[in-house]
């Protein structure tokens, strides 16, 4: 055949305009390095206990390898519904949860339920990066609200300027509380202004409450599932990622309206026809016998927080806070304008992997952050190699 190839046509500019995030580009620069302590990612270094592993190994030995429901197992999905009704002590339906393969492909599955061509979603930033791409790639547009620095190096929120933005006319508002990468809880009032004015609108709400037990100062962070009626414009993202260890399963559900309960079951089929059955016996272990685990992830996460908050502390140019939730620091560096820059040259000289604030949209640049979940051992090693750097 002579003569170029013959390219069978533009993507849709939603997908060329896609760019690679900060921190894939970073992953990408250390993996396989050796001596790397990579803290870029969101996720620890505990593997997946035994009895979740184990449950699932035994569906697999058993024959699960079969379609299932779209929606998820029936006993998992009641079980996710009894277990959202004790940490919120308000009633919920299993009909109302819907089992996904990933906590992200849950947040692409809600905005293909809503977004349309040009719609605009308000994002409270610095967020997840993720969040802003799949916005982009279902059609919409990204109203930025960035969180307010304090002075202490954390941050708080504007309502007034959120609640404008939604009567400006957004077609929802997306809020990750506890936040990524700012660690960053929204307080039950706020939930409650925001939730009110989105009813009177017609506003939906997209809740991304992935680390909802992994707070400090109580046992759950405030949710918008103790105030909402079934009917309201709100779906809850949850993945099993973060408090049951189990990153790479790629496990997730959703918490809607019970009136798209045959949406979902739908679009599902079109993106992956329902979760593996084996991987969902798995997470039914988690839920029904995974409390003394998320309560060792916390106090490891909250003996990480304390090791780095202390050392941070020290650093000359940098301002480090407390985070309420998550497992993050997100902290702004002294004379920084170009943190992926940065990031990279930390990586070159240390071997340390941290993530560049630019990543995650407004309000980030000029900080980074550094993932808390990994052992003592590791966080010291980190922070004795960053402290020339940082000082």
């Amino acid at each position: 055949m002579n003569g170029p190839p013959i390219f069978p046509g533009p993507l849709r500019p939603e997908i060329e305009a896609l760019e690679t995030s900060g921190i894939a580009a970073l992953f990408g620069l250390g993996f396989g390095r050796e001596n790397l302590i990579p803290l870029w990612v969101g996720e620890g270094d505990m593997p997946t206990p035994a009895f979740i592993c184990d449950a699932a190994a035994a569906a697999l030995k058993k024959g699960e390898t079969f379609y299932t429901h779209k929606r998820g197992l029936p006993e998992l999905r009641q079980a996710l519904a009894g277990y959202g009704e004790g940490l919120y002590a308000r009633p919920l339906a299993a009909d109302r949860i819907s089992v996904v393969s990933s906590g992200m492909t849950a947040i692409v599955l809600a905005l293909q339920t809503m977004i349309r061509p040009g719609d605009r979603v308000a994002v409270l930033t610095p967020v997840w990066p993720n969040i802003l791409s799949a916005i982009g790639i279902a059609g919409g547009a990204v109203e930025a609200v960035p969180l307010e620095p304090r002075e202490d190096g954390g941050f708080h929120l504007d309502l007034d300027r959120l609640l404008g933005v939604v009567a400006s006319g957004v077609r929802a508002v997306f809020v990750a509380s506890p936040g990524n990468p700012t660690g960053w809880v929204m307080d039950r009032e706020e939930q409650a202004a925001l939730l009110e004015a989105c009813r009177r609108r017609g506003v939906w709400i997209i809740a991304d409450e992935v680390y909802a037990r992994l707070v400090y100062d109580r046992s759950v962070a405030p949710s918008f599932l103790e105030l909402a009626g079934d009917e309201d414009p709100l779906i809850v993202i949850n993945s099993f990622s973060k408090a049951w260890a189990m990153t790479g399963w790629r496990m997730g559900w959703l918490t809607h309206p019970p009136s798209l309960a045959e949406t979902f079951d739908r679009l599902i089929e079109f993106a992956t026809s329902g979760a593996p059955a084996f991987l969902q016996r798995g997470c039914l272990a988690a839920i029904q016998d995974g409390e003394p685990l998320i309560a060792e992830v916390l106090e490891r996460c909250r003996q990480g927080r304390e090791i780095v908050f202390q050392r941070l502390s020290g650093f000359s140019r940098v301002r480090a806070a407390r985070p309420r939730g998550a497992f993050y620091a997100f902290f702004p560096v002294e004379g920084l304008t170009d943190s992926l820059a940065f990031a990279k040259q930390i990586l070159e000289k240390t071997g340390v992997g941290l993530a560049p604030g630019s990543a995650f949209g407004p309000g980030g640049e000029g900080h980074l952050r550094l993932c808390f979940a990994s052992g003592a051992e590791s966080l010291s090693e980190a922070l004795d190699r960053l402290e020339p750097l940082l000082s």
